[in-house]
C-alpha cells in the first residue's frame, strides 16, 4: 500500500465518520476527533468513564497524521505507514464500524435528470507470508450493471466528490447482479491475481523448510519412538516456512457513480 493512496484512505475514513479535517496537505492530516471516534481509537476509557458520572463537557482529541515522511519534521504528530500501530488499528475499526458505506457521486446532471450507476468496491488485503511475509493491497470495483471490474477503484473514488445523500436530479439504478454474486466474481478475480503473481518464494520456502525437516529426521533417525519435542520442532518449522497466502476485506461499500466518470 502506497503512501499516497493511505493518504487517501485516511481521508475517506474520517470524512465518512463524520470527523472535521482542520488542516491538510499532500503528506498530512489533521483531523478533529468526534466524541464515538475519540472513544473507538485514543483508548481513554476512563476519561470518559469519569465525564459520564460527573456529567463534565466531552473534549475529544485532535489527530495529526503524516503520510509523507520526507517533511515530518515540518508537524508534530504520528507518521503513519503500511504496517505501523495506528494504520492497522484503523483497519479493525472498520470492522467495527460494519465495514461497509453506501455513497453517491455528487454530480448535476446537465440536462434533466441522470441515473447513478451501482458499483461494489472493495479493499483486499493479500498476505504471501512464509519465513518472510509481504502484504498487498488491492482496490476493486465492480459494475453491478454490466460486471466490468476496475483496478485501482479507491484512487478513483479520492477523485470524485461523494456524498452520503443522493444528489437532486439524480436517481439509481437497480443493480442486475447481486451483492453476494458480485462478490464472488471478485473473488475470482482476486484468485487469478494471485496466480499471475511469481511464487518463487513459496518454492524457495518449501525448499528450506524441507532441508529443516531433513535434519530434525536424521537427528531423531536412531530413536524408535519419538519424543514430544520431536513434534513440537517439526510444527515449529512448519509454522516457520511452509507458505500460506491469506486474503482479508479490509472495507467496502457501495457507490453510485454516474455515467459521465471514467469507469462506464
Amino acid at each position: 500500500m502506497q503512501q499516497v493512496e493511505i493518504h487517501h484512505f485516511l481521508k475517506r475514513y474520517f470524512t465518512s465518520t463524520n470527523c472535521n479535517i482542520l488542516n491538510q496537505t499532500p503528506g498530512m492530516l489533521q483531523v478533529q476527533l468526534t466524541i464515538e471516534m475519540d472513544k473507538l481509537l485514543m483508548n481513554r476509557p476512563f476519561y470518559w468513564h469519569y465525564l459520564e458520572k460527573t456529567g463534565g463537557t466531552p473534549n475529544p482529541m485532535q489527530l495529526t497524521l503524516i503520510t509523507d515522511q520526507t517533511n515530518s519534521n515540518e508537524y508534530k504528530g504520528e507518521v503513519i505507514h503500511f504496517g505501523s500501530p495506528r494504520l492497522h488499528q484503523i483497519f479493525r475499526s472498520v470492522q467495527t464500524l460494519g465495514g461497509h458505506i453506501r455513497l453517491f457521486e455528487d454530480f448535476i446532471p446537465t440536462n434533466g435528470t441522470a441515473p447513478l450507476q451501482p458499483w461494489l468496491g472493495i479493499n483486499v488485503k493479500i498476505s504471501y507470508e512464509a519465513n518472510q511475509k509481504k502484504d498487498e493491497i488491492i482496490s476493486l470495483g465492480l459494475n453491478l450493471i454490466h460486471g466490468a471490474v476496475f483496478t485501482n477503484f479507491q484512487e478513483l473514488l479520492s477523485s470524485l466528490p461523494l456524498t452520503p445523500v443522493i444528489p437532486d436530479y439524480c436517481f439509481t439504478l437497480s443493480p442486475l447482479i447481486t451483492v453476494n454474486s458480485g462478490l464472488k466474481r471478485v473473488e475470482r478475480f482476486i484468485e487469478n491475481h494471485i496466480n499471475r503473481q511469481d511464487h518463487s518464494w513459496a518454492t524457495d520456502a518449501t525448499n528450506i523448510m524441507n532441508e529443516h525437516l531433513s535434519l530434525l529426521d536424521a537427528f531423531y533417525e536412531d530413536v524408535e519412538e519419538k519424543p514430544e519435542s520431536y513434534y513440537s520442532e517439526q510444527a515449529g518449522i512448519k509454522e516457520m516456512y511452509e507458505p500460506i497466502i491469506r486474503v482479508n476485506i479490509v472495507n467496502g461499500g457501495l457507490f453510485y457513480l454516474s455515467q459521465q466518470t471514467l469507469v462506464n
